[in-house]
């Protein structure tokens, strides 16, 4: 995939209706020579518990460094967008969307955090990366506070 390839930037697309069928999209990173961090806050995300369908919702902290590839913010909103309809546990779709961004992007190194509000009293936080960070890489905070009526 390459810049020439995008199907939805600068285009009107409805969206996904799954993760399976959603398409996330890559663009040159415009300094594959330097190490910084890039991070996507997603204060508003949203997917369904797989066994009752009640909406869970989330604040996602996407953090990673670069290498060729930068991924495209408006294929990423319609890729998350995909999981409004989705049945998962939210260890499930935590991970799984860090290990799409690694498959399409192949960062140097990738961190997510799922702070997950309350179900059933218990909110459910979910870290992964993919190894240590890199030496000089510079790690801001994730920002999101411990669980207190999270706002």
């Amino acid at each position: 995939m390459s810049e020439l390839d995008l199907t939805q930037l600068g285009r009107e697309v409805r969206g996904f209706d799954r993760p399976e069928t959603a398409v996330l999209e890559r663009v040159p990173n415009p300094h594959p020579d330097a190490l910084y961090l890039a991070r996507f806050a997603v204060p508003e995300f949203t997917s369904l518990c797989p066994v009752t369908g009640q909406p869970d919702f989330a604040h996602l902290v996407i953090d990673y460094a670069p290498q060729d590839w930068l991924i495209e913010s408006k294929s990423l909103k319609l890729y998350l967008g995909s999981y409004r309809n989705h049945g998962a546990f939210h260890e499930a779709c935590t991970v799984a969307i860090a290990k799409k961004i690694v498959e399409i992007a192949a960062p140097l190194w990738l961190r997510i955090g799922g702070y997950w509000y309350p179900r059933g009293g218990i909110p459910i936080d979910v870290f992964y990366q993919t190894g240590s960070p890199p030496e000089g890489l510079w790690l801001p905070d994730p920002g999101v506070a411990p669980y207190r009526g999270r706002g």
